[in-house]
């Protein structure tokens, strides 16, 4: 069967009245801004069974049957999805246009198999006495499971139980691994990715479930955990509740942009609803084209903490380049959405958003509280902040009126500025219009090869390697700077705190991977030569000793000396050659 673009099932679902169709089947009653039915799936007598036409959605409480206006039809008459799709599409009028290659989409399986284990989180999130851990966190964060229901959150048990669940639904452990619901462990086993977590699905634009993120409850790192990169969830390429806030943000013309699951359930269950939140991560130039796609303003709603704030400017400039408008609201101290909005409501958040300045006049407001422009040094570091926000925006107007603002607030001629943005942005990356290169606004490090590189390599390509590199190495023992501050921060599952240079390594590192090298040979070479450096500088601490100490205690540490000298010749024959030639710890 011919494929159906994308864009029109997005027109047919927008243009579809979910109400009147699903009213077709069911006698809809109206409660509030909802209707209420008896379900048409369960045959239920009470009216559980709720159409939500503000999310174009229908969700059931009690058998948790919920979807689109395509899923009603895929479940009620048993059609497929493309048969649905053209039903709704006859029924509204639109035309749809055959392209692309026929028959059957060969990811069917793995939308199938995760659409299944979604369902069945979302089950031991209501039902496994297991879970209770995960309903009193729910329960902490003022929230109640059947506000949190609809929206599809779950529970990973700790056991094995998910590969039983679905092999008992004929899903294929194949299936499964390659769907990032498995994890394949070192002897060849296969284990749940997610164990002992709370779930929170994550939608495609078509609102099918293409991945989780998981937070973990109780002890363990990392704190959350996304599915891996499959051929049906890229976490760069998608943005938490989408699937849901763009039609709020076509409305709206705005979309908020937050960093956390629970911060866009709170705003979005509070009524605002253009709400979205990248996973986990910095937010990616293809994710700011998915908001570009619905919305030309974006409001910045981050902690305004320092973290809080780099992430802020890192997406702003992101933002810019993609011609958007983009502005940054300034939450109280200590407070994120989801506790302000705890505390004052949609009317409080609404006050914060409407005060919401400039990504640009953001920037300069903290300058000047800080003091840069009160001397020359502070202005020229000032503007060394700033230019990388000049040089992101790339429609014409915007930039003017930036380079025009800077000037005024930094006291520099505009030309000198313009030439400035010009000539600084050469050969260094920027974008200019039909560029595809992304710029980088952040000092280009020079990262020396060595074990401590190689072991950050491990360390970034995730579990589990994670593991195994943090049980071996502490991060003090890395000697170079960047390295040691990327290291805590993957270490500690804080990527977003880095400053701006040690950001800009971890970049590199990850651009880089291990490519075609062998994972366990580096780790072996890369640990054996830190347990050497470990030695070698035990050995500089009895140099330092020894002329300090009596005649008897020198002969002490003497033998001691020639013990570890002797065990580091062991583990790495060639030292004193090494140690003649290496430049940078570990080359």
């Amino acid at each position: 069967m011919s494929l159906i673009p994308d864009d029109v099932i997005e027109q047919v679902r927008e243009a579809a009245d979910i109400v009147g169709i699903i009213g077709e089947h069911v006698e809809l009653k109206r409660t509030g801004s909802d209707f209420r039915a008896p379900c048409p799936f369960h045959g239920g007598t009470h009216r559980n069974f709720a159409v939500i036409p503000r999310k174009g959605m229908y969700y059931c409480f009690v058998c948790h049957a919920g979807g689109d206006v395509f899923t009603f039809f895929m479940k009620k008459l048993g059609m497929d999805y493309p048969t649905a799709v053209r039903e709704v599409a006859r029924r509204v009028g639109i035309t749809i246009p055959e392209r692309g290659p026929t028959g059957p989409d060969p990811r069917e399986p793995l939308y199938s198999a995760v659409a299944a284990a979604a369902d069945w989180f979302a089950r031991q999130l209501l039902e496994n006495p297991e879970a209770q851990v995960a309903r009193d966190y729910v329960t902490t964060r003022h929230l109640d499971l059947e506000t949190v229901q609809p929206l599809g959150l779950g529970y990973a048990p700790k056991s094995k139980a998910l590969l039983d669940a679905m092999k008992g639904l004929g899903v294929r452990d194949e299936v499964l691994l390659e769907a990032g619901l498995l994890a394949s462990r070192e002897d060849g086993t296969l284990t749940p990715r997610f164990r002992g977590r709370l779930l929170f699905p994550i939608h495609d634009l078509r609102a099918r479930v293409v991945g989780f993120g998981g937070r973990i409850l109780g002890e363990g790192e990392p704190k959350y955990l996304n599915s891996p990169d499959t051929p049906i969830f890229h976490k760069g390429k998608l943005l938490y509740n989408l699937h849901v806030a763009k039609h709020a943000m076509r409305k709206a013309e705005r979309a908020i942009l937050v960093e956390g699951y629970f911060d866009v359930l709170r705003v979005s269950l509070a009524g605002i609803e253009e709400v979205v939140a990248p996973l986990g991560t910095g937010l990616t130039a293809e994710q700011a084209q998915l908001v570009k796609r619905h919305a030309p303003h974006v409001i910045l709603l981050y902690d305004s903490d320092e973290p809080g704030l780099r992430a802020t400017f890192r997406a702003g400039d992101e933002l810019l380049r993609e011609g958007l408008r983009v502005s940054v609201a300034t939450l109280p101290a200590g407070e994120d959405p989801d506790t302000l909005v705890q505390r004052k409501g949609a009317a409080g958040l609404e006050e914060i958003l409407k005060d919401a300045v400039d990504v640009l006049e953001r920037k300069i407001q903290i300058l000047d509280r800080k003091g840069f422009f009160g001397t020359l040094p502070g202005r020229r570091r000032a503007l060394d902040r700033l230019l990388p926000t000049i040089r992101a925006a790339t429609d014409p107007i915007t930039r003017e009126l930036y380079i025009s603002r800077v000037a005024e607030a930094a006291g520099v001629r505009k030309d000198v500025l313009e030439r400035e943005v010009t000539i600084s942005g050469k050969g260094k990356g920027e974008r200019g219009p039909g560029s595809t290169i992304p710029p980088s606004p952040f000092p280009i490090p020079q990262l020396p090869a060595s074990a401590e590189k190689a072991l950050l390599l491990l360390l970034l390509e995730g579990e589990p390697w994670k593991s195994r590199v943090t049980e071996a190495v502490d991060p003090e023992e890395l000697e170079f700077p960047l390295y040691r501050a990327v290291f805590e921060s993957v270490a500690d599952d804080a990527v977003l705190a880095l400053d701006d240079t040690s950001a800009r390594a971890y970049e590199q590192l990850k651009a880089e991977g291990l490519g075609a090298r062998d994972p366990n040979e580096m780790y072996d070479l890369a640990v054996n030569w830190m347990e050497a450096r470990r030695l070698e500088r035990q050995l500089e601490r009895l140099d330092d000793q020894l002329p300090f100490e009596s005649p008897e205690r020198q002969a002490s540490l003497i033998a001691e000396k020639r013990r570890v000298f002797d065990e580091l010749r062991k583990r790495y024959p060639r030292y004193k050659i090494a140690k003649r030639r290496r430049g940078a710890p570990g080359t």
